[in-house]
């Protein structure tokens, strides 16, 4: 394996001719640099600071050093360093400000801006003792351009080419022996430089636990549309279908039996009828009612006895929440669907608990088995919507079966207070309906 650091590529016996010696000289030469414009620019934020002019830009300066010597990590840690930092949660500048002034990350990049400035900077200058092997290296070629004479690190006046390829040999020797106690500084302050400006363990994990939340609010969110739309449909265009198709049928009444304009009318109520009850399904299948009225265990239930594979169930559940009754439903139905579809089966059954804050249910079949979720049969999208509530969806499927569909969400059970609240909204807009 390649060395990701200035101390991995120590122990391996072609460090000198690697371009680690040369990584690690530009990233303490480059720390030198940034250490002494940092000091300047803490110098004057410090006096604008007096007068509480450049108190903010003072505390915050770290933000901007960090990434800076986040980029220049690169140089000799192969390994990304992340932003330690987290998104603002509402927009606009005072509401950036709070938050970094609340990180614990911002305050560790002041004090490695501050450390920069004052210890560290002039260390790095002084660690780069890699000057001195250069200039002794380049004597001949100065003295060439000069054509009488050169000086070396301006002490050591060098006036023939004996001399001068005698310095180069000293150079290159002390350019190979001072490659080792380099690397060793660069990869020093490397690992101090990853462990005040990266993520610690906490801040992952509260990162993750950001993903987490802003996931199962996209699910809500999903959730709250798919009602909108079930109720949109149901109270403006199927009301509409049902008024255009009583229409038409108190047209035909009154049109003259066996004309022309009767047949027309036939056709068009029919047509009518067939359209409302296209419409009805499709409303069944973006929320059926049984889910929002009753929960996921009718739910299932009354999917089961749609199917066209005669299926046994095994249902025993509570209220859940409604993210988790969506994804637990739709699932249940694509497997159910894809067991008269492609399976060939004679049988099915389906099982539904809720034990140990955990959500499983089970679709069995008696078909030829070798399911592919990759198949285009729809489970790799429920997988997806599964795995956002964090969950998993399982497949065991050898050929000649039997297959076993199993989904696992863990989730708690609602309180009949939360029974309660969630359940109003949804007779709220199901009043009135037909």
């Amino acid at each position: 394996m390649d060395a990701r650091t200035p101390w991995q590529a120590l122990a391996r016996p072609r460090f000198p001719r690697t371009s680690w010696p040369w990584r690690s000289a530009g990233y303490l030469l480059g720390g030198g640099i940034v250490g002494v414009c940092a000091a300047a620019v803490f110098l004057v934020l410090g006096v604008f600071s007096l007068l509480l002019v450049g108190l903010p830009l003072l505390l915050l300066s770290g933000l901007a050093l960090g990434g800076v010597e986040r980029r220049r990590l690169r140089l000799v840690d192969l390994d990304p360093a992340p932003d330690p930092h987290r998104v603002p949660a509402a927009p606009g500048l005072a509401a950036w400000f709070r938050l970094r002034v609340g990180e614990q990350a911002t305050w560790r990049e002041f004090a490695y801006a501050l450390l920069l400035a004052t210890v560290l900077g002039p260390l790095d200058l002084l660690a780069v003792a890699v000057g001195l092997p250069a200039a002794l290296l380049s004597a001949p070629v100065r003295l060439a351009l000069d054509g009488h004479e050169t000086k070396v690190v301006k002490a050591y006046l060098v006036t023939s080419y004996p001399e001068a390829f005698a310095a180069a040999l000293l150079g290159a020797v002390l350019l190979v022996a001072l490659a080792y106690p380099l690397a060793a500084v660069a990869g020093a302050r490397a690992a101090l430089a990853r462990a005040l400006l990266t993520p610690r363990e906490t801040e992952a994990r509260g990162a993750i636990g950001e993903v987490i939340a802003s996931r199962a609010r996209l699910v809500d969110a999903f959730e709250a549309e798919r009602r909108r739309i079930e109720r949109d449909l149901h109270d403006g265009a199927q009301q509409r279908l049902v008024a255009l198709t009583m229409t038409l049928g108190l047209a035909r009444l009154d049109a003259p039996p066996g004309g022309p304009l009767a047949e027309q009318l036939a056709k068009a109520h029919a047509e009518a009828g067939q359209v409302l009850t296209e419409l009805r399904e499709l409303i069944h299948g973006i929320h059926p009612q049984v889910l929002a009225d009753y929960g996921l265990g009718p739910a299932l239930t009354d999917a089961a006895d749609r199917s066209a594979v005669p299926v046994t169930t095994d249902v025993e559940l509570p209220r859940l929440p409604e993210s988790v009754e969506s994804a637990g439903y739709f699932a249940g139905c694509e497997a159910l669907a894809n067991i008269g579809k492609h399976s060939g089966a004679s049988r099915a059954a389906l099982t539904a608990r809720h034990t140990d804050g955990v959500l499983r249910i089970e679709v069995e079949d008696d078909g030829r088995g070798a399911a592919d979720p990759a198949g285009g049969s729809g489970l790799t999208g429920l997988a997806d919507r599964i795995a956002v509530l964090d969950g998993t969806l399982t497949i065991m499927s050898p050929p000649g079966g039997p297959t076993l569909l199993r989904v696992e969400i863990p989730c708690p059970a609602l309180s009949a207070r939360e029974r309660s609240e969630s359940s109003s909204p949804r007779t709220a807009s199901s009043s009135g309906r037909g």
